[in-house]
């Protein structure tokens, strides 16, 4: 154990001095075990002080010297940076614009640890994840999320048109809640792969991305009450044809139509007088042809009369506020691995029907557009 005040008062200013200017975390650490042990700390109080291990305080009290910062680098990162060339840097920025499926990669987006190893192979220079992301930090790449726009597709019209009388809907829907429910309607894929939600791209662009591969999904059919953000989801087998999607379509529209009937009589009503007594109920949803078939829309109209379908104009996710829903729990698993179908449907399962996603409706949600207030 080092003596108290074992550092000159220089060696001490010069050290409390750098521990102001320091960018560098591992820098300032490195200062402070020196200034923590001169107040007669032990090496083990000041490593549970800083929250490192007792063998880094003890390797750079050997091979610091406080009256010479420069040994307080780490060597090791510094002979590895000399690898990198102009020509490897260059390479690596034109590399990062580029699709990885043009070198024959079948994933869709770059990582650092993929950037190194794709560049290795081309250099023969071998570099860390984390030391790519320093060199496309230092010239100004961020790794963020890409942005996707259907403003050229939409129909500005009919937009306001929808939006004006689903704000009318809604505002039915709070001021009379017995009369008025709002659901939003939406089908969803869960994949089996491990999906990458952000990607590395120059600060202030945003890179369009290719979805996801369609293997080993699994599928839901759900609705979202506007009022009290309630949540009815179902489970459903992909469809192969249209006729089947239209029939998926039905059953699970039936058991939403019993749920909320049950709700009704739970309440202190009557079934039998939910037809002529029970609110509208209108469905926002979009416009998948299946949701707009002629014969599944007299069927609907005929045996749940209460239920009024609004289609969505062409490309408006956004006015749908399920589709935070999806998003949030996407989220939720999208560095998560999974097994087996199963594994991944039962942890769906949880999140979307049994609680397990909590969503904090008042935040604001980036690249979300004129989304649906949800407040």
């Amino acid at each position: 154990m080092p003596a108290i005040g074992f550092l000159s008062t220089e060696e001490k200013n010069n050290l409390q001095q750098a521990l102001k200017t320091e960018e560098k975390a591992d820098i300032r650490e490195r200062i402070l075990i020196f200034l923590l042990l001169n107040d007669g700390k032990t090496q083990q109080e000041t490593a549970d002080f800083l929250g490192c291990s007792l063998r880094t305080v003890a390797y750079w009290f050997k091979h610091g010297d406080p009256s010479n910062l420069e040994t307080f680098q780490d060597g090791r990162s510094k002979g590895n940076y000399k690898k990198v060339t102009p020509e490897y840097i260059k390479l690596l920025l034109e590399l990062i614009d580029k699709d990885p499926k043009e070198f024959g990669y079948e994933f869709g987006r770059w990582t650092a640890a993929r950037l190194a190893e794709h560049l290795e192979k081309e250099t023969k220079i071998r570099l860390s994840s984390s030391q790519i992301r320093k060199i496309l930090k230092k010239n100004k790449y961020v790794y963020i999320w890409g942005k996707s726009s259907l403003e050229d597709k939409q129909n500005k019209e009919k937009r306001k048109e929808f939006k004006d009388r689903l704000d009318n809907y809604l505002r039915l829907a709070k001021e009379s809640p017995n009369d008025y429910q709002v659901w939003f309607w939406d089908e969803c894929g869960f994949s089996l792969r491990v999906i990458r939600r952000r990607q590395w791209t120059k600060k202030g662009k945003r890179k369009k991305v290719s979805g996801i591969r369609r293997r080993g999904r699994v599928n839901v059919m759900g609705a979202l009450r506007s009022t009290d953000k309630k949540r009815i989801c179902f489970m459903i087998e992909q469809g192969n044809t249209a006729s089947r999607n239209t029939e998926s379509f039905y059953e699970q529209l039936n058991k939403f139509y019993q749920e909320i009937i049950k709700e009704w009589v739970e309440a202190g009503n009557k079934a039998e007088d939910f037809t002529k007594k029970g609110p509208k109920i209108i469905i926002v949803l979009d416009n998948a042809s299946y949701h707009k078939k002629q014969e599944i829309l007299d069927k609907i109209k005929k045996e749940f009369p209460n239920i009024v379908l609004e289609h969505l104009p062409t490309y408006s996710p956004d006015y749908n506020l399920i589709e935070l829903v999806w998003h949030s729990a996407k989220e939720y698993i999208a560095h998560r691995e999974f097994k087996t179908k199963e594994e991944l449907e039962e942890i769906v399962n949880q999140l979307l029907n049994e609680g397990l996603l909590i969503i904090k409706w008042s935040e604001k949600r980036k690249n979300k557009g004129n989304a649906v207030n949800a407040a």
